[in-house]
């Protein structure tokens, strides 16, 4: 934001105190500057929007700046949040660039027509050639022709419409309902950046060359128009316009990005092979698969492609096996269109055994990195899952549960707290298997609290609360089997951070959450609300998946 408001500050008084542009002021005014700010801002906004969408290049940084503080990885975590953000500056000098740009082009159409005076009528008049100053050539041309007739025009108006396009399929109802529209029309990307490549090449705002500015005193000869070529002292002032810069400020964005796109190709025509299809309640698949030289780490995931599906979408799922099975595995739930065409295409419906190899293709392209890798930097750790939310750290508790077992030298973390909230009771069944188990090996070694977990249903009705009622007395739960008692409602976040703080104090206590932004919100404020701000004291470093 700094720089984007340094950017426009500086080219609007460029453009409107500077002594080159007098003479185009003249014929337009104060809409000079305001169309040429926001344009120095948007070559900026664009070299950006690029770099936070290539996930191999921030994969990179991050394993790269492995021993860096904790806030600059989190910073690449918020890769997602910082497009946005570029987006909107992107849309909000576009809409200023523009409206700028319709005074620009009514005053210059009038200036040609001799409707702002005698000065603007002799500025409209020079320059046969290539010297001259009005872009508008003919006296029959309307603002609406001079539009469509120009490079700038015509190139203005493709970009526009496909920026008008990406952003509007980007609100989150349709990203969620729709996101195969989403995922197209984002791809307008391609003509957007084409269209800017070439909007300045027709040379629109023009000012007087350098040479005519030693020849022509304008303090001297902006009055004595009428005179100009007349007298020595007043030739005929000539004119060029600027040079296309944009280019200039997007290529290396670009070519990074071909090189992306290029690494993913490559990756996603390695064979993947699928070893296990499993189908578990609450509409969930889990799909174990291999691949040559595929490596992971706990809380990272992958993009997945299925060509019978659409060979062109690939959306991503976090890894819930971890680094030391013989597999990597997803689990999708059943939501949308695509995640419901890929549970049939896989056997999600059918009760007969399929065989692996029978089973269409898929493409894979990763591990990319995420917050949930910090985890094992913290001595003491918070995870909170909503919903298919918990997937990322089935892979953490797998991954540190090993760890744990074999008395790893490197393992840091000494206390995990687990929440996991779900509106179903069928929505914990996938999950509970590995808590059991879990629970069971804390107990044989005698560590019962190295884990601490509580689970949440936030709705139920009245005969399921009937029935837990009933059953409240029975040695484990009567929904997921445990010997912990799952809890009903929310949880008062306030009363849970109040005590892990009591518990850990002088400790950094990393949270992770991978759910919805309401819930991050809370989460975020609980953190910085219970934080002393003293390094020395119990700080709460909020951590969120994006993907």
């Amino acid at each position: 934001l700094g720089i984007n408001a340094f950017l426009f500050v500086h080219f609007y008084f460029f453009y409107d105190d500077g002594i080159k542009f007098y003479y185009t002021r003249e014929l337009v005014g104060h809409a000079l500057a305001w169309a040429r700010a926001p344009a120095a801002c948007l070559n900026f906004n664009c070299m950006l929007i690029l770099l936070p969408v290539c996930r191999n290049l921030l994969s990179f940084v991050r394993g790269t700046c492995g021993c860096c503080r904790h806030t600059l990885r989190r910073q690449l975590d918020k890769n997602i949040t910082f497009h946005k953000l570029v987006a909107y500056m992107i849309a909000l000098h576009t809409a200023i660039h523009i409206i700028a740009h319709l005074f620009n082009v009514e005053r210059f159409v009038d200036s040609r027509l001799g409707k702002k005076g005698q000065l603007n009528d002799v500025l409209s008049e020079l320059g046969d050639g290539g010297d001259y100053l009005n872009p508008v050539r003919s006296k029959d041309l309307n603002p609406t022709k001079l539009v469509f007739v120009t490079v700038a025009g015509l190139s203005g108006v493709v970009i526009t419409l496909a920026l008008i396009l990406m952003i509007t399929s980007s609100t989150e109802t349709v990203r969620r309902q729709y996101f195969e529209v989403f995922w197209y029309t984002h791809h307008l990307f391609v003509i957007f950046f084409a269209g800017l490549v070439i909007h300045g090449i027709g040379q629109i705002v023009r000012g007087q060359t350098e040479e005519s500015l030693k020849e022509h005193n304008i303090t001297y000869c902006k009055d004595k128009y009428n005179q100009w070529g007349q007298i020595p002292q007043c030739p005929k002032p000539k004119f060029s316009g600027n040079p296309p810069m944009t280019w200039k400020w997007v290529v290396g964005p670009m070519a990074l990005y071909v090189c992306e796109r290029f690494v993913r190709f490559w990756r996603s025509q390695q064979k993947v092979v699928i070893t296990k299809v499993v189908t578990h309640p609450s509409k969930v698949l889990e799909l174990q698969m291999k691949k040559r030289g595929f490596k992971m780490e706990v809380g990272q995931y992958i993009f997945v492609k299925c060509t019978k599906i659409s060979s062109l979408e690939w959306h991503p799922f976090t890894l819930t096996s971890s680094p030391e099975d013989d597999h990597f595995s997803i689990h999708v739930r059943r939501v949308g269109d695509w995640s419901d065409s890929l549970f049939k295409v896989y056997g999600g419906d059918q009760t007969e055994f399929q065989e692996a190899w029978k089973l269409p293709s898929i493409a894979v392209d990763g591990p990319f990195g995420t917050a949930s890798e910090d985890v094992f930097l913290y001595e003491t750790a918070v995870l909170v899952g909503a919903g298919i939310g918990v997937t990322p750290f089935a892979s953490i508790l797998k991954c540190v549960w090993y760890k744990y077992t074999h008395s790893d030298p490197n393992l840091k973390l000494k206390k995990i707290y687990f929440y996991w909230l779900c509106r179903e009771t069928s929505a914990f069944e996938w999950f509970a298997d590995l808590l059991q188990s879990l629970e069971s090996q804390m107990l044989e070694r005698g560590n019962s609290n190295f884990l601490s977990y509580n689970i949440y249903l936030t709705g139920w009705d009245e005969n399921q609360a009937t029935h837990f009622a009933v059953h409240h007395e029975t040695q484990t739960d009567v929904i997921t089997g445990l010997k912990q008692k799952t809890l009903y409602g929310r949880p008062n976040w306030d009363i849970e951070f109040g005590n892990i703080a009591s518990n850990h104090p002088s400790t950094n206590v990393g949270v992770f959450l991978c759910g919805p932004a309401s819930l991050a919100e809370v989460l975020s404020k609980m953190s910085s609300a219970h934080s002393s701000g003293d390094p020395r004291g119990i700080n709460f470093i909020f951590n969120k998946e994006n993907f």
